[in-house]
């Protein structure tokens, strides 16, 4: 299970370059032909916020897999085994009850925008909100996993800890 993961993160981290890539060219070029031809790329703005958007919702799926979403850790790591594995469950609880919420959202939003179109690229806007459900699963997956493994005692002490310092992480 942990190959797949890592295999669909490397997987997200190829789709964010890519999203970054397309977003300095769109950017660059529309900025280049307005200054230096006055016309431009009609749908570069529209297009580099969404994928922008999309960016942040994969990398924070990478973020939640790789355990370095901001966090506060003091209390926890200070905590006996019994104690972190009692806050592990809490915390995860509410991770999945606040994904749950973004996730229904999202859908709702996804199905409500899914016949309008964007006015630039004409693209449905179901598009733009379906990045949340991506999130969403993507997320909702990981959180049961870490919260299976730490339940079910095959997670270490260490694993208990859900925040990673960057020195750590490497």
């Amino acid at each position: 299970m942990e190959r797949i993961f890592d295999l669909y993160c490397a997987f997200l981290k190829a789709v964010i370059a890519l999203c970054l890539a397309v977003m300095v060219v769109l950017v660059f070029g529309n900025v280049v032909l307005r200054y230096g031809f006055n016309s431009g790329i009609t749908i570069s703005e529209e297009l580099s916020r969404w994928l922008l958007v999309w960016l942040t919702f994969l990398g924070a799926v990478v973020a939640v897999r790789e355990h370095t979403h901001l966090g506060v850790d003091t209390l926890v790591r200070m905590l006996p085994a019994g104690g972190k594995r009692i806050c592990f469950i809490i915390n995860y609880g509410l991770m999945l009850w606040a994904d749950w919420l973004l996730l229904t959202g999202s859908w709702r939003q996804t199905l409500i925008n899914i016949d309008d179109r964007a006015p630039a690229t004409g693209l449905s806007l179901g598009i733009f909100y379906f990045a949340g459900v991506v999130f969403g699963v993507s997320a909702g997956i990981l959180l049961l996993y870490d919260l299976f493994r730490v339940v079910s005692g095959q997670a270490s002490e260490a694993d208990m800890v859900a925040v990673r310092e960057s020195e750590e992480h490497g």
